[in-house]
């Protein structure tokens, strides 16, 4: 779609098309009316940035139709439901894809996991919008799934227009206000939309598309406690002191200003390695060290997707080595002996680069260390039922001693 020349932007026109969008999908006007419209006369149509403000040509909304404007309200504001800029970082991140080319295809497929079964019952399908059979996809696939399944060429080449936004594909746009431009939404307040939508998704199921439902069963499901700690943890000890390795003049230093005609190089820090120590003593059972799998990949997501900055060492009556969350081969736990996680706590500490932090995965039936360890700790407890949490193989009456107090004590599960 080219831009063409209008006036001044019609704030009546796009209002009235946000009043539809909200009446054909009652469900969204929670997020539609929290979406903050900002004239811009570079954008070519609308897109949206991933502080929730909706960037909007004036030749756009001068030459469409009410009711298509209404579909791409409710398209642009479902990048952000979604958290397609969020998942876009990931997958770049995960895959090692950059440039504008690899974002185009990012926003391609996630126009595709939108489009596909958004409109209808009241919102008429715009003109150039992308769907998956379009580029010989199947429906009903997510955006991480349909960036598998094409690349740019013949199918796509009439898409370069494409531009939703920095909160359709995570890359900032030259027009974006920034995240302290005026009128953009704080992290938690984003948070509180989305559950707001889920609930109303949830509360009537029967009138939201396959997608929508999909969507609102994961949203309505918070974070799990003991992940929000280890984030916090990992937080905390990459801005601590000594976690920066090396200098960067990718950011001159604020020092500069005070040494004319000299640029300065500031301290880049790096992501924090973990150690993870899991559990693998005859009381944990196959389900919890699944469990622990499961929590070690979460970890890894918590640094950024860095894998080579994780090792995990099993750890029974005694230790094994530490292992590199990177290598090819599969991650295997051994044990099934007695517990002293003591053990594990010295072979991490001994390993080579050190740990920032130590995760410790274990269902608590074992001594602790005396002294506080040198790097931060987080211990997660398989949540255990009634008397499970005392059951020792030779002593129905033991009770193990509790996680000492410089531990964050969590429950896993």
């Amino acid at each position: 779609m080219r831009q063409g020349t209008a006036g001044d932007l019609d704030l009546d026109k796009l209002y009235a098309a946000r009043l539809q969008a909200a009446r054909a999908r009652p469900y969204l006007a929670t997020a539609l009316f929290a979406l903050h419209a900002v004239e811009s006369r570079q954008v070519p149509t609308m897109a949206v940035d991933r502080h929730w403000r909706c960037y909007v040509s004036p030749a756009f909304v001068h030459r469409t139709p009410v009711e298509e404007l209404a579909s791409v309200w409710v398209h642009e504001v479902s990048h952000l439901l979604r958290d397609h800029h969020g998942r876009s970082d990931r997958v770049a991140r995960e895959r090692g894809l950059s440039g504008r080319a690899e974002r185009l295809r990012m926003n391609i497929a996630a126009d595709c996991e939108i489009n596909d079964d958004v409109f209808g019952d009241g919102l008429v399908r715009p003109e150039g919008a992308v769907l998956p059979a379009a580029l010989r996809l199947p429906e009903g696939g997510l955006m991480e799934d349909y960036l598998r399944l094409f690349g740019l060429g013949p199918l796509t080449q009439d898409l370069a227009w494409l531009d939703c936004g920095s909160g359709a594909d995570g890359l900032e746009r030259a027009w974006d206000l920034g995240p302290g431009g005026a009128n953009g939404l704080a992290p938690h307040e984003q948070d509180a939309v989305r559950f707001r939508v889920a609930e109303g998704i949830r509360g009537r199921p029967g009138s939201a598309p396959r997608g929508w439902r999909r969507w609102a069963e994961e949203a309505f499901h918070p974070p799990q406690p003991w992940r929000e700690l280890l984030g916090a943890a990992v937080r905390s000890a990459a801005s601590g002191s000594g976690a920066g390795e090396d200098y960067t003049y990718g950011r001159p230093s604020r020092r500069s200003a005070s040494v004319p005609g000299a640029v300065l190089p500031s301290l880049r820090r790096r992501p924090p390695r973990v150690c993870v120590v899991v559990d693998t003593s005859g009381s944990v059972s196959d389900a919890e060290l699944g469990s622990a799998l499961l929590e070690v990949a979460a970890i890894a997501r918590a640094v950024g997707g860095r894998r080579d900055l994780v090792g995990v060492v099993s750890c029974d009556a005694a230790a094994g080595a530490v292992l590199p969350l990177c290598r090819e081969e599969g991650l295997g736990l051994i044990g099934g002996g007695g517990t002293d996680l003591r053990a594990g706590f010295a072979a991490a500490l001994r390993s080579r680069p050190r740990p920032d932090v130590v995760v410790v995965l274990t269902d608590g039936q074992t001594p602790w260390p005396r002294e506080r360890p040198s790097c931060r700790t987080v211990v997660g407890l398989f949540r255990r039922e009634g008397s499970r949490r005392s059951w020792d193989e030779d002593d129905p009456d033991h009770v193990p001693d509790t996680p000492p107090p410089w531990a964050r004590v969590v429950t896993v599960g």
